[in-house]
């Protein structure tokens, strides 16, 4: 993974003390709250309904075993003992004081982490696919390109103060995996016939109020032009974004206004001033990011083994768990494994300091030092010897990270909704515990498939319910909580967007619809047909119908408010 340089330690130490010095004039009311608010936001700290958050950069979700440590450190000794990963591949701590931020931010550099532009209306963390480098079906690995767009837009003078928040996906590999057309900005890695290297370039996509799937403007980029290209992209941006009215400030909204055709326009001719100028990357350049990505000494393992084939059949626990949390490698004897977060009873992304640790033990000692983060906000070990499956396996099923539902309905994305986040209108947490708590028959999972479930607790739409096969919105409704449900939302190489079915519903109500759509599911479904694959052929009415058509009595659940407080 890549070290920081000389440049990198000084740019994020220097960062630190500049934060350092704000908040004590902050402190000593120096500076006003409204004069303090942009200086802290671009130091990824908001401010929330009970307290401090400071959501943490995981640049492309790579992590050592090492910065792991420190994250539990940081939730022990400054937070309640926790932290939370969200859909961006970010980290979360919901109950930091401001007079500590400075230290926690200065222990993240001493382990070369940091919170710079996980907020503002700057260029967010550039996210990527939780494969990459080990998918047998990636084409190019996009970390290096990640990592060089990381350097470039960290601190960029011209992109501090965009319209609007600014995010990047980018992926490598034949499936789409980091929701590259929901992005304002998403690149695909890919290879013309002649076997050169370059980007599929999308632009204007994005969830929240106004969900739109982004426009490809350029099918094939050279990736010497990778930079200038995108700074033309922003700098358009930048000249006819919207400022007027933040609803109307983000880049899919000057597409939908001018035309995809229109802007690419605009971009070509930006990009004249900038093409073959300084910002064209160079041969050594990408050679000394992309030596940070080589792939480490693998051993030569036969390409199943045969004690695991063994203990698979005669454990079920055991053999569910390979099914659902243990991925394919491109290397013969070696798997991805993917740590649940997604226990029972416990909230959707939420990982303890003592979980924590555990998984950074994991890490050294199965998987060469580093994990991944998942958009679905759990955790991946990429390179796992076949042989050591088992073992690992029961010391994460000891520690809760080993429900084998991934893929499956109660692997829930939720965002910390109205308990902790000041925009929400609902909860989020509560509904997802108490929809867990309805489907706990793993057998049951298995039988459904899989399915994914979405819930966001405002129209902001972080966990990403607008593409969730079933989305569930949080409104507000005369000072209710209400439910809003679409479906036949997707992610992947054919991203959609769901479709919402009809009014909302309370709480309560929220597991018995979504048992209702199941059984829709289950009744109409073909063989071998996904849920995602039904509501594509039948449309949304059949499961309109069956949720609508009599009343609901909401039964008996202890799934209530969130007991962490």
């Amino acid at each position: 993974m890549y070290r920081y340089d000389h440049y990198d330690q000084t740019i994020v130490d220097e960062r630190v003390a500049q934060f350092r010095d704000q908040v004590r004039r902050r402190l000593a009311d120096e500076l006003t709250e409204e004069e303090f608010r942009p200086l802290r936001l671009q130091n990824g700290l908001y401010h929330q309904r009970h307290a401090y958050m400071l959501r943490i950069a995981i640049p492309y979700g790579l992590l050592s075993a090492r910065q792991l440590r420190t994250l539990a450190q940081i939730a022990r000794e400054h937070d309640r003992g926790y932290g939370h990963f969200t859909t961006r591949q970010n980290i979360q701590f919901n109950w930091v004081k401001l007079e500590q931020t400075p230290d926690i931010l200065e222990r993240l550099a001493g382990v070369q982490m940091h919170a710079i532009q996980t907020s503002g209306n700057c260029i967010r963390n550039i996210t990527s696919d939780q494969y990459a480098g080990i998918a047998a079906d990636e084409i190019v690995d996009p970390r290096p390109y990640a990592e060089i767009l990381r350097q470039w837009s960290t601190l960029h003078p011209e992109f501090a103060f965009l319209p609007r928040k600014f995010k990047f996906a980018i992926n490598g590999a034949q499936e789409d995996r980091a929701v590259t057309a929901a992005h304002d900005i998403g690149l695909t890695v890919i290879k013309n016939e002649a076997g050169e290297v370059g980007f599929r370039v999308m632009v204007g996509g994005g969830l929240g109020r106004t969900p739109i799937i982004g426009s490809v403007i350029r099918e094939f980029l050279p990736w010497p032009h990778m930079m200038t290209y995108l700074e033309a992209i922003i700098r358009v941006y930048n000249q006819y974004g919207r400022r007027d009215n933040m609803y109307k400030a983000r880049i899919k909204i000057l597409l939908k206004a001018i035309g995809s055709e229109e802007f690419a326009q605009e971009v070509e001719q930006e990009w004249q001033h900038l093409k073959d100028g300084p910002g064209t990357l160079t041969l050594e350049e990408l050679q000394r990011v992309a030596a940070h990505f080589t792939a480490p000494a693998y051993e030569v393992l036969p390409a199943s083994d045969a004690a695991i084939a063994q203990l698979r059949q005669e454990n079920k626990a055991f053999a569910n768990w390979l099914a659902r949390n243990v991925k394919p490698h491109r290397i013969p004897g070696y798997r991805a494994v993917v740590l649940s977060l997604k226990k029972p009873g416990v909230p959707p992304g939420d990982i303890s300091a003592e979980q924590m640790e555990t998984v950074a033990n994991l890490a050294e000692r199965y998987s060469l030092g580093e994990l991944r983060v998942t958009h679905e906000q759990n955790l991946v070990l990429a390179d796992v010897r076949e042989r050591d499956l088992f073992e690992l396996w029961q010391q994460a099923k000891n520690a809760g990270l080993a429900t084998p539902n991934i893929g499956l309905l109660t692997d829930i994305v939720c965002c910390p909704g109205g308990d902790y986040c000041a925009l929400a209108n609902a909860k989020s947490i509560p509904i997802a515990l108490a929809i867990t708590e309805r489907f706990d028959n793993l057998d049951y999972l298995h039988d459904i498939g899989e399915l994914e479930l979405n819930i966001s607790g405002c129209i902001n739409a972080c966990a990403h319910h607008h593409v969730g096969n079933i989305g569930v919105l949080g409104v507000d409704k005369d000072g209710s909580e209400w439910y809003q449900v679409s479906l036949g939302g997707s992610q992947g190489n054919e991203t959609t967007i769901g479709k919402i079915i009809g009014p909302a519903f309370s709480a309560e109500q929220m597991p018995d619809v979504i048992e209702r759509l199941i059984e829709v599911y289950l009744r109409e479904r073909t063989d071998e047909e996904k849920f995602i694959d039904t509501v594509r052929r039948l449309g949304i009415e059949p499961f309109k119908a069956q949720v609508y058509g009599t009343p609901i009595e909401p039964k008996a659940t202890k799934a209530g408010e969130q007991a962490r407080g």
